[in-house]
Parts: C-alpha cells; sequence; structure tokens
C-alpha cells in the first residue's frame, strides 16, 4: 500500500488534478491520497490558501468580505466546470464553503481563522473524490475528525497525539480509494485545529506511519531533489537517495521541499518517502531512507537560511563559571525566546536566534539583564545573518571538508561569522551576512560538485570523440 500526497501546484486547475488522478489510477497500490488546497496556476497567481487568509482577516475586520469569497468560489467553480462535474456537485461544493465562510459564532478569532484555512484542503479533496467517482473509481472523501486525526489543540501549530495513529490505522482496511484532506486534525474536545504553513506533508507523513505503508509518495512540480536551490545554480545535480537526516538537516536550513517537522512520522515508522514528479511521474525521483550506501561525494546537499540574529557573550573564565550557560539561556526562557544554536569558546558564548522573534525593546532588556545577572564584561548583537549548511553522511568518513569549505569561501572573499559542526558529523554551518548568503551557495557547490562535473563533462565529449 502507498501512500500519495499531491502538493498545491498538482492540483491548481483541472488539468493538474486529471494528471493526479491518472497517476492514481496508474497504479492500484495508490489507495490513501492526500491533497492540498490548489496552488498557483501561474507565476503570479494567488494561492487559494492565500486567497482564504485574506478572505478571513478581511471578514475580521469588516464584518463582510464579499470580494474576496467571490475569489475563491471562482477559483474551485473553475476546476469543477473543467473537470465536467456535475451542476450538482458545484451546488454542493458551494453549499459546504459557504457553511464555513460564515460560520463565526461561537468561535474565537484564532478557531475561525483555522476553519477557513483548512476549507482550502478540505474542499479539493471532496472535489478530487468525487472526479475519481466520474471516472468509475470506487473513491470516497475522508472527514480527519471521523477517521481520528486527533491533534494537540495549538492554533495554527497543532502536532499529532499518539491515539491519532491507532484510530487512522482503520484507513488501511478501506476498498477503493481514500481521499484526505491535508493541513489539519481535531483536537479531543472537537474542535479543528490546523498544522503550520506547509502541513500536507505533515499530514500524509502521519498517515504513512499509521497505515505502515509500503512507501509514502510526495508528488510536487520537480524531477527530484537537487544539491542546491536551481535558482542559484542552472541544472544542478540531482539527489537520488538521501538519509531522513539528511533531508532533515536540509529542510531546517531552507530546503524548500519539506516542511521541516514532515518526515518525522515517516521516520518514527521506518517508512521510506519518494519525492516525484506530477508532471513527469516515470522519473525515478528522489528515495529518502533510514540508511543509504556509503556515497563516493561526501556533501549530499548545501542549503540556507536568513533572518537570523547572535548574541555574543564574553566574561573571563567563563569555562569555570558553574551554570553559566544555564543562566543565559534561562534568560532567554523566561523572555519567551527559543534559541537555534550556541558555539562556544572557553571565555565566549555566541546564541543564534531567529531575527523576528527579537524587538528592540526585548533586545534592550536582555542586554540589561545579561550584564546585571551575568556580569558579563562585553555583549554585541548582530543582525542581518545567513546560516550555510553543508549536510551529507559521507563527511563523517571524510578528511579536510571544513577546509575544503573554508578555503572556498575564503576564495569568493566571503566572511565567517561563526562556524559550527553538529556533534553527529553529518552537518556543517556557516554564519555569514545575509546577502552573502547566495555567493557562500554558490561557491561550496563548485568547490564540492564542480569536480564531480568536470569528469561527467570530459567522459561525455570523450565518448563522443569516439562515436
Amino acid at each position: 500500500m502507498k501512500v500519495a500526497k499531491f502538493g498545491g501546484t498538482s492540483l491548481a486547475n483541472a488539468e493538474q488534478i486529471k494528471k493526479v488522478c491518472g497517476i492514481i489510477q496508474a497504479d492500484r497500490s495508490r489507495r490513501l491520497i492526500v491533497v492540498s488546497a490548489p496552488g498557483k496556476r501561474y507565476k503570479d497567481d494567488t494561492k487559494v490558501t492565500d486567497l482564504l487568509i485574506a478572505y478571513a482577516e478581511r471578514f475580521l475586520e469588516a464584518g463582510e468580505a464579499e470580494a474576496e469569497k467571490q475569489a475563491i468560489y471562482e477559483r474551485y467553480q473553475e476546476i469543477v466546470e473543467e473537470l465536467g462535474l456535475s451542476e450538482e456537485v458545484w451546488k454542493q461544493v458551494q453549499s459546504e464553503l459557504e457553511g464555513v465562510l460564515v460560520n463565526k459564532q461561537g468561535l474565537s478569532t484564532e478557531r475561525f481563522i483555522d476553519a477557513v484555512k483548512a476549507a482550502g484542503e478540505d474542499t479539493c479533496a471532496k472535489v478530487v473524490a468525487h472526479y475519481l467517482s466520474s471516472l468509475g473509481e470506487e473513491a470516497a472523501y475522508i472527514q480527519p475528525k471521523e477517521a481520528g486525526m486527533l491533534v494537540t489543540d495549538e492554533a495554527s501549530n497543532a502536532h499529532v497525539l499518539p491515539v491519532a495513529y491507532e484510530k487512522l490505522a482503520a484507513l488501511r482496511e478501506r476498498k477503493g480509494i481514500s481521499v484526505f484532506p491535508g493541513f489539519f486534525g481535531y483536537s479531543t474536545a472537537g474542535d479543528l485545529v490546523t498544522f503550520s504553513r506547509g502541513g500536507s506533508d505533515i499530514t500524509g507523513s502521519i498517515l504513512a506511519a499509521a497505515v505502515k505503508a509500503d512507501v509514502y509518495e510526495n508528488f510536487t512540480d520537480v524531477d527530484s531533489v537537487y544539491v542546491v536551490n536551481p535558482n542559484l545554480i542552472p541544472e544542478p545535480k540531482e539527489v537520488k537517495e538521501i538519509t531522513y537526516r539528511e533531508m532533515r538537516e536540509l529542510s531546517y536550513s531552507g530546503f524548500g521541499v519539506f516542511h521541516e517537522e514532515a518526515l518525522i512520522p515517516a521516520y518514527q515508522a521506518d517508512i521510506p518517502v519518494c519525492i516525484k514528479n506530477t508532471n513527469n511521474p516515470s522519473a525515478p525521483g528522489t528515495l529518502i531512507m533510514a540508511e543509504r550506501p556509503y556515497a563516493t561525494n561526501r556533501v549530499s546537499g548545501i542549503a540556507s537560511d536568513s533572518g537570523f540574529c547572535s548574541i555574543y557573550v564574553s566574561k573571563y573564565l567563563m569555562n569555570k563559571e558553574i551554570g553559566f550557560g544555564r543562566k543565559l539561556l534561562q534568560i532567554l526562557e523566561e523572555e519567551g525566546l527559543s534559541y537555534e544554536h550556541t558555539p562556544s569558546g572557553i571565555d565566549n558564548i555566541s546564541v543564534i536566534l531567529r531575527e523576528r522573534d527579537m524587538t528592540a525593546e526585548m533586545e534592550q532588556r536582555i542586554v540589561a539583564r545579561i550584564q546585571t545577572e551575568l556580569e558579563a564584561e562585553d555583549i554585541a548583537i548582530q543582525h542581518g545573518l545567513a546560516l550555510v549548511m553543508i549536510v551529507g553522511e559521507g563527511m563523517r568518513r571524510s578528511v579536510g571538508t571544513t577546509a575544503r569549505a573554508t578555503t572556498a569561501l575564503a576564495v569568493a572573499k566571503i566572511n565567517l561569522e561563526m562556524i559550527n559542526q553538529g556533534s553527529s558529523e553529518v552537518s556543517m554551518m556557516f554564519g555569514v551576512k545575509a546577502e552573502e548568503a547566495d555567493r557562500a551557495v554558490i561557491a561550496l557547490y563548485h568547490e564540492f560538485f564542480g569536480e564531480e562535473e568536470s569528469e561527467t563533462q570530459a567522459i561525455q565529449a570523450g565518448s563522443s570523440m569516439m562515436a
């Protein structure tokens, strides 16, 4: 049995939905389907989820949002009509949408926004199920509450509850094709709660673990994962196989393929994940697994993410002061801040945080507290940082990776603000100024993959000459 999740670009319009249903029909083991809300039809288009958010914000502000609501209706009506579904189906879809969009009574602002956002995936799942049925398939829409998708009661940031896996396991026994909306579940009190943005990937991973799927297929709009952002490097090297740990590190660092929490349920259940292209389903894609054969190339991927700041604290003999690090982190905890990394020396420590969480007022307060409570000699806060990460299981077996990386960055005249290697030795992180992040990624790509490309081109050239 396969669980197949289709993203927003795969469901953006009727033509794409027809492709999706063709893929489902081509493999009878694809019995549990997870769908996102329709995405962009073209570059400057608006995703349905963004239309729904705009509607909710306008409705809460003005008490009505007719123009925004009409834009949502038009998207779904276009899809329903171009799929050749009946007028009765459209009336049913519109009625159910209307019930969500105007039903603010008794709901807090957070619950109303969650309900409206979830309508994108929920409506799409119903439309896909109707279309599969029109093709003669035994297909059914699955309501997450009835199926047992139980989650924590955290608006826009739900996490699955352990008991949900037991309830969702029954989906394996259903006949035909089950179409399940991604992105949301229900609290034990029965309230709808969404996962964080991009949460349809999480839904697919949860269901794959619950039904003990043979594989979890995640369909998107690329043939495979690339070792680097293709917007920076034309036609970069594809990744055929990668481990959960490598992908998790890369997702954290800005890899846009997966929501960074999405792999956890599949990883814990040891279920392989295959990333495939809806527009080219015959391509093998990228397989994510627990372990993979030793790779000759020590680096599997390079990624970067901006929006960080650092708090640098220096105090002579800091390493002799018991509890210094705990006290520093406790100050951040009491201010409601989580930290990302803490590289340190014997007399200094840096704490890396997300810049969006640090207000000017909070910054002044934290500096004052560190000076007063820890008697620090030097405190400096640096804004506008990016973290560039190279990831690869092969790095643990290789000598000289750090030297190659730092030399490549030095040649590119990129100053390093920080270096940090994880204890697992699977990743290495470099802090640079945000405006230099793209150049850093390009320099690292050419260092670790440029030689390989040159060798491949030489072999191809030699073959051409022989021919």
